[in-house]
């Protein structure tokens, strides 16, 4: 499960620079995507325009380097479900924009919402997933808690009640 947390981590971290650098290099053509989805103030919409591409970036480092990695999860989950609302709300508007999630969009002739719901539905699972096991390999929580985290035998091993103290042992001590 540690290098399954491993890969998920580096996934979600690698998705959330691709998306924050893209979006920073040019940050008026972002808050022309937001301002597209018409449902914030125009004050709010330059914040969220010249802001979100920098906590992207901040959430990508942190899972990258594995810092603080549940609480990055629970407020990437967040943003996915935010995310999700908008584009689902935007749809059932009928308005057709290009999402903006990696840079650019806008107002478009047409456009298909299922790949971009899909995308933010597989994405939240994936912070889901890291929210409930964090404990990943080759991170910097991993080595803070190198002291504190017991490593659980296999279920055939916890039957045996030779197995089982063991454990036991391990985690008390």
């Amino acid at each position: 499960r540690a290098w399954l947390a491993t890969v998920v981590r580096l996934v979600l971290g690698g998705i959330w620079l691709w998306s924050g650098i893209e979006k920073v290099g040019n940050p008026r053509v972002f808050a022309q995507a937001v301002r597209a989805y018409d449902v914030l103030p125009e004050w709010l919409v330059k914040a969220v325009g010249y802001g979100l591409p920098v906590l992207e970036i901040c959430l990508g480092v942190l899972l990258v380097v594995g810092v603080l990695t549940r609480i990055a999860a629970v407020v990437s989950g967040l943003l996915f479900v935010v995310f999700l609302v908008g584009i689902i709300e935007v749809a059932a508007r009928g308005i057709h924009i290009s999402c903006g999630c990696f840079g650019g969009g806008g107002i478009t002739t047409s456009t298909s919402y299922t790949f971009d719901i899909v995308r933010d539905i597989v994405l939240l699972a994936l912070a889901v997933f890291l929210v409930l096991y964090p404990m990943s390999r080759i991170s910097i929580d991993e080595f803070l808690a190198r002291e504190d985290y017991v490593e659980p035998p296999s279920a055939k091993r916890l039957r045996d009640p030779a197995g089982r103290r063991k454990y036991e042992a391990a985690v008390a001590a």
